[in-house]
């Protein structure tokens, strides 16, 4: 079964093929509509080619098939199978059976509306379908590229602090027309694009009833229809609560339905936290928080009484956004996260398991209750400095025994780190140099094998920091002063 959320090869405008100069292709014959469409090419020297075609191909023929003596009854019946099996156009090759196109072609496809092109003798039919399948990819790339940008944006507008006005607009200025929400009650929650009139609006909001569930029996996922020109379509949320997407667009390529499908699956997030019963708790929570509780009192609306305080930080130098902050949460099973700076803070109920994340480089707290997250925040960031030194990509607060990191007051050991470290700390490449050489025990090559840079250049930053620390790295002790302060968050 073909994956519905990637857009299918779109058909390629026979005016494009005519546009090819290298393949000299020319329409004698039929309409020059820019909607004709071609999705392959076929090439048959069939009287009838009818069993062998399925419909929006290029049949190509050298005319073979054309017995000596053959008149007009014989070409109407030949083009009118080609109508009727659905091809969208005919390439006649002039060579090396026919010097010219025979009239009396010309004169049925013309008279059935047929595209007819003459395909010169120095033309092959392979390099014609070559053409074809080229510009296929070309406007299945362009599709693809189309379909990601529009995902991205808007999983963007579903991050920003007013989600369903923005996936909305988004989705409307995506498919050129109109996006609307539809509530349980069928009334109009939000809309984007331009109206598209009256008659258009009603009939979008009858075919939301059709996806709407309605108890009694099972309502399709989606429902279309087309009126004044644009198509219609309605989109049933995934929620469960009533809730459903309607577009109001011209019919236009074949990625638009995946791009609809996105939208109606963040807007299914978006209104079943809205109307959920946990979303509600979270709020609740929060609203209890501002006005003065205790988080030991407003723990419960969470649904959980112990949680593991998560640390994430992005592999690489790239700031987390709020979009990829999500999606760590939902890898992790918890939509409680919090951006703070270049680490995303997750609170995850005690009663999941929390494993390493593609990309992400963590350190996870031990189990607390709320009068502990204080100090599970403190485990979960000393996790993530250790995971971070040791480019291990995930590490658990407890999975070793007490260190001197542990024992030191944070506040002193970071006054500390800073001291030791002030003469490289404007040089990050310095500072992480000295952390992954310290942490593979002095070794150069497989420093320079983590860091993806030359034996030569781990040997030149160390004797940089050597100089500028006026410090003896041979020196086990200074390696282990080195070392605390590296891991000091």
């Amino acid at each position: 079964m073909p994956d519905p959320t990637v857009p299918p090869t779109p058909p390629v405008p026979l005016d494009a093929l005519l546009a090819r100069a290298d393949l000299g292709l020319r329409r004698i014959a039929g309409p020059a509509d820019p909607a004709v469409v071609l999705h392959w090419a076929h090439t048959s020297e069939m009287a009838d080619p009818y069993p062998y075609l399925l419909g929006g191909e290029l049949l190509l023929s050298a005319g073979v098939h054309i017995p000596d003596g053959a008149g007009a009854g014989y070409f109407d019946a030949y083009v009118s199978r080609i109508v009727a099996a659905g091809g969208a156009a005919l390439g006649f090759g002039v060579a090396p059976v026919h010097d010219t196109v025979p009239g009396a072609l010309v004169e049925a496809c013309e008279m059935h509306g047929l595209p007819l092109l003459e395909v010169p003798p120095r033309t092959t039919f392979s390099a014609v379908a070559r053409a074809l399948w080229q510009l296929m990819a070309q406007a299945r790339t362009a599709e693809l590229r189309r379909v990601t940008e529009a995902q991205q944006s808007l999983a963007t507008a579903a991050a920003r602090p007013n989600p369903v006005p923005s996936v909305l607009q988004q989705l409307a200025r995506r498919l050129g027309g109109r996006a609307v929400l539809y509530g349980p009650e069928g009334t109009r929650i939000a809309a984007a694009g331009p109206d598209p009139g009256e008659g258009v609006r009603t009939a979008l909001a009858k075919l939301a009833e059709v996806v709407r569930p309605s108890g009694e029996e099972p309502s399709p996922a989606s429902a279309s229809d087309t009126v004044a020109g644009l198509r219609l379509v309605a989109h049933a949320l995934g929620n469960g609560e009533g809730f459903v997407l309607g577009t109001a667009a011209p019919q236009r390529d074949a990625g638009d339905h995946t791009i609809a499908s996105v939208a109606a699956v963040l807007l299914s997030l978006l209104t079943g936290e809205r109307h959920s019963g946990s979303g509600a708790g979270r709020s609740s929570a929060l609203v209890r928080l501002l006005l003065g509780a205790a988080p030991a009192e407003v723990a419960p609306l969470l649904g959980e009484d112990r949680w593991r305080v998560v640390h994430g930080r992005p592999d690489g130098r790239v700031a987390p956004d709020p979009v990829a902050a999500s999606a760590l949460g939902a890898a992790l099973g918890s939509s409680l996260v919090d951006v703070a700076g270049e680490v995303v803070r997750v609170l995850v109920p005690d009663g999941r398991t929390v494993e390493r994340v593609q990309g992400w480089t963590l350190g996870v707290s031990a189990a607390a209750s709320p009068r502990d997250w204080p100090a599970a925040d403190t485990q979960a960031a000393r996790a993530l400095a250790r995971a971070r030194a040791t480019r291990a990509p995930l590490l658990r607060h407890g999975d070793r025994p007490a260190a001197l990191t542990d024992l030191v007051p944070p506040a002193e050991a970071a006054a500390h780190a800073r001291a030791l470290l002030a003469p490289i700390e404007q040089s990050p490449a310095l500072v992480d140099t000295l952390r992954t050489w310290l942490s593979l025990h002095g070794s150069w090559d497989r420093t320079a094998v983590a860091l993806d840079v030359h034996r030569n250049t781990v040997r030149q930053r160390i004797a940089r920091c050597a100089a500028l620390l006026d410090a003896d790295l041979d020196d086990p002790d200074v390696r282990m002063e080195l070392w605390f302060a590296l891991r000091t968050p």
